[in-house]
């Protein structure tokens, strides 16, 4: 997916940062392999580090990081739609998508899923643990062929005591998280279900961010569009015809293509 920015606006003050929401999936689940602490990993630009280098701050490299501990890490590379943990499972490890994409549902006590967030690589999940949360309140499915690293909540607890280059631009990734979700309680409570389209479609292109953009959409269902911005599947298709139409997204054999004209329909009142 490419995305055109617009010369003379400035996308990060309309649209938030890509933080975080919640699914549920097939309930698969693998042994995590060890990960050798010698071994080093390529990390992508994630948020965490996105926003560090906004800040000046050293860029925050988690998997490089986090590759130099053995004990009580592991990794797993995980299919299209095999589950990573489901909602009700113990919370006793927090996880880092070294590469691929996870998405995290929940499911309600009369069975209504809804998608709480795409989680891309260099995205930290499960990290309720560390406040105490006993169970999981959501089930984290791959969306595609993804590699994951599990770090014990003991030893994550351990590295955040003992590595201040690590805990600091990790608590302000969660602070963003945080910050990001605010903002998308705010979406759902007061703007159109065409408004919250936009924005999603921006944000999953990365609109805004330092880092590339990143091709979700292409491989992303009208119908889980939908159960993000709460709202039906033909609401949707109508307004992503509607946006084609008006020139705010192209689509060819590889996929779409965001315009940043796209924000016009968030700013429009």
């Amino acid at each position: 997916m490419a995305v055109n920015r617009h010369p003379s606006l400035d996308p990060s003050a309309v649209v938030p940062k890509l933080g975080s929401r919640k699914i549920a999936g097939n309930i698969r689940k693998k042994q995590h392999r060890p990960l050798a602490p010698e071994t080093t990993h390529d990390v992508a630009v994630s948020p965490a580090k996105t926003h560090a280098s906004q800040n000046g701050a050293a860029a925050f490299a988690p998997g490089v990081f986090l590759a130099k501990f053995g004990a009580g890490k592991s990794s797993q590379e995980y299919q299209g739609d095999e589950s990573v943990f489901s909602q009700g499972d113990a919370a006793d490890a927090v996880f880092y998508i070294q590469s691929g994409k996870v998405k995290l549902t929940a499911v309600s006590e009369r069975g209504k899923e809804a998608v709480v967030a795409i989680l891309l690589e260099g995205s930290f999940f499960g990290e309720g643990c560390l406040a105490g949360q006993p169970l999981r309140m959501a089930t984290a499915t791959a969306m595609q062929r993804a590699t994951v690293i599990r770090v014990e909540k003991r030893v994550m607890v351990g590295i955040l005591h003992k590595e201040p280059e690590f805990a600091e631009p990790f608590l302000a990734y969660v602070l963003s998280r945080n910050i990001r979700m605010e903002a998308d309680l705010v979406d759902h409570l007061f703007n159109s279900s065409e408004k919250r389209l936009a924005r999603l479609l921006l944000l999953l292109a990365n609109f805004g961010q330092e880092s590339k953009p990143i091709p979700l959409i292409a491989k992303m269902s009208q119908e889980t569009l939908a159960e993000m911005i709460g709202t039906t599947r033909s609401r949707v298709s109508f307004f992503m015809n509607r946006f084609r139409d008006l020139g705010f997204l192209d689509y060819d054999g590889g996929g779409m293509h965001v315009h940043s004209s796209l924000v016009s329909v968030v700013l429009h009142d």
